[in-house]
């Protein structure tokens, strides 16, 4: 392989709304320029919509599905600054799959980042009306339109299901890499039978982090971060800390959402041993994971890639969290945090218990941070698929 540092187009469609997305193409890029190589961005952003006059508004669902303008402009940047990889985040709505194929007819070889489920699942979570669905993979993507998975809207549902089924039919999915934040990941993205096991890498996000504190010098509580919905299962952790009772630790919650309103009340209602921080920004979220002697995650879903597990592993801090998608595909049992039922209160009461009898040892959770999701581990996994991949 050569050791020669490639040039990279980075491709990233931005939501209208912020997401974690961002933040990992922001981070890789800076990862990337810091190793030596050349990384151009090509970007458009949904807040464009906004601007949109009614004509171009109606040909959307035709340019969601390919978009011309990135083929012709994604050609050019390859020949402009001699690309050698093409790596794609996200194309969706503006950029679209056009993107593949031009980067194909220019030989250049593309590796797509799954950052969610969409690739399957047209609403891209796999959950459904408050539960886990899978009925696209079993059952084709019209179950998808049927109950107008994507943004609540069967039309939109309707171009999300049709671009995916077209691109799948001209086999242009069999034909790049992936990267897979997770085994778990890669696993559901491998029951599309028309991509090859050798296509796929898996490669999780990283953070920098240096800090560390002590065991002994821990404050006695454990703490949740996330948004407040049923979807992160608040309802089912709250209701585990009001059944401990009195003996309860304490629990710091960080987050908004659209059940603060019920957990205020339920505090209030219940004298459980609960304090609501509200919105906390991240800098100061990851002090407080580091000052407690856990995080819990209850999610009730599969989750895209759990970043609070990451950067609460960065500071040695073990988690407790759903045997569920890639959260407890993530967490090591006994090891790096311990996991329970994700439906059962009983469960989460039980990996409670055990975290304060066993405390994991924070230092080995520190060091296989450094090992597998530090920047450095990070780096020489993504240079490799780069060197390795071919068109």
């Amino acid at each position: 392989m050569s050791s020669e540092k490639k040039n990279i187009l980075i491709v990233h469609n931005y939501y209208q709304i912020p997401g974690g997305e961002d933040t990992v193409v922001a981070n890789e890029k800076t990862m990337l320029e810091k190793h030596g190589h050349k990384v151009i961005l090509y970007s458009r952003n949904n807040a464009e919509l906004k601007q949109m006059s009614k004509i171009r508004i109606l040909f959307l669902p035709f340019t969601t599905v390919f978009n011309l303008r990135t083929y012709k402009e994604i050609k050019k940047q390859i020949r402009r600054e001699n690309i050698d990889v093409v790596h794609v985040h996200n194309t969706l709505n503006l950029i679209s799959p056009a993107v593949y194929y031009a980067a194909r007819s220019m030989k250049v070889p593309v590796v797509q980042t799954v950052h969610n489920f969409r690739l399957l699942c047209p609403g891209a979570t796999f959950y459904r009306d408050g539960h886990i669905c899978e009925d696209c993979v079993k059952n084709g993507l019209k179950c998808a339109v049927k109950y107008s998975c994507y943004r609540g809207s069967k039309a939109q549902t309707l171009v999300c299901a049709i671009s995916t089924w077209l691109h799948r039919t001209t086999g242009i999915y069999g034909k790049i890499n992936y990267i897979c934040l997770t085994e778990f990941n890669k696993d559901k993205l491998l029951q599309l039978k028309h991509i090859k096991p050798e296509r796929v890498f898996v490669k999780p996000n990283f953070v920098e982090n240096n800090s560390f504190i002590p065991e002994e010098e821990r404050l006695n509580q454990f703490v949740f971060v996330g948004r407040l919905d049923k979807l992160k299962g608040v309802d089912i952790l709250f209701e585990a800390w009001k059944r401990m009772g009195e003996g309860a630790i304490k629990l710091i919650v960080c987050g908004m959402g659209p059940m603060e309103g019920w957990c205020k009340s339920f505090i209030k209602e219940n004298v459980v041993n609960i304090e609501m921080r509200g919105f906390v920004p991240n800098d100061e979220a990851l002090k407080i994971i580091a000052n407690s002697k856990a995080l819990v995650l209850p999610t009730q879903w599969y989750e895209g890639f759990p970043m609070s597990i990451v950067e609460a592993f960065s500071v040695g801090t073990p988690v407790i969290c759903s045997d569920l998608g890639n959260a407890g595909s993530v967490v090591e049992e006994g090891i790096t945090g311990y996991k329970f039922r994700y439906d059962s209160i009983e469960s989460i009461m039980s990996a409670i218990d055990k975290m304060r009898e066993k405390p994991l040892n924070k230092e080995k959770i520190k060091k296989i941070y450094e090992i597998k999701y530090s920047e450095n581990a990070n780096y020489k996994i993504l240079n490799d698929i780069y060197t390795g991949i071919s068109d």
